[in-house]
């Protein structure tokens, strides 16, 4: 159990260094430097590190795209449960893991739903009309949980399949990474928006990791 309670604490401490980073993001340095006078908080390394990114349409253009292969990546799951479902004929026949995954993703979406509602900071620039959230950016959450959880899958329904699995594993590594960084040098998020996703990211991959732990004990 020393390793479920480790993987627990590792958890409990990523959600509340997200939150406590939330929280700061909020109230530190705050300045109307947003668009339309926005207030943005950590306003000082924001500003300066939008002044010398800017908006860049290209990749912008390229991570919106990217934006559809995690969905691709979770279809693939849903295929798996539906097939399960199809064959074995009973929703308590669909493997236990699927379950989780489908709940894990309820929950990236839960959240994604509670910061357009909860609005921490607004986009640097205005693109279509009026103001949008930005905080945390959902690109960089949907990336990196959904590829993320998709190689622990792939290590655990691939185990024979070891040429498969490297080659679905390293692409769903790469495109997140890359994901990331290229919304990041879009400039349609603030700094803080990007390390806020990776923060809350984490934290979800950790607990989703930790359920599973517990769950093949039991």
């Amino acid at each position: 159990m020393k390793k479920e309670k480790r993987n627990l604490l590792i958890c409990v401490g990523l959600i509340l260094l997200s939150i406590i980073y939330t929280c700061l993001v909020k109230v530190v340095d705050v300045q109307p430097v947003g668009a339309e006078g926005s207030n943005i908080g950590f306003a000082t390394i924001n500003k300066f590190v939008f002044d010398n990114i800017g908006f860049n349409k290209v990749w912008y253009n390229i991570t919106e795209i990217l934006g559809y292969v995690p969905i691709l990546f979770a279809g693939m799951y849903g295929l798996v449960g539906l097939s399960q479902l199809i064959k074995r004929k009973s929703l308590k026949k669909v493997d236990r893991d699927i379950w989780v995954l489908a709940g894990f993703y309820v929950v990236v979406l839960a959240c994604y739903v509670l910061f357009e509602k909860i609005v921490i900071n607004y986009r640097p620039i205005i693109l279509d009309e009026g103001l949008e959230a930005s905080y945390p950016s959902s690109h960089t959450i949907l990336s990196l949980c959904v590829f993320a959880s998709a190689v622990y899958m792939i290590e655990r329904y691939l185990k024979n399949q070891k040429t498969l699995r490297v080659v679905l594993g390293v692409a769903a590594v790469v495109l997140s990474v890359f994901t990331v960084i290229a919304r990041g040098y879009s400039g349609v998020h603030w700094l803080t928006d990007i390390i806020g996703g990776v923060l809350l990211s984490l934290a979800l991959l950790n607990f989703f990791v930790a359920f599973l732990s517990v769950r093949d004990k039991q």
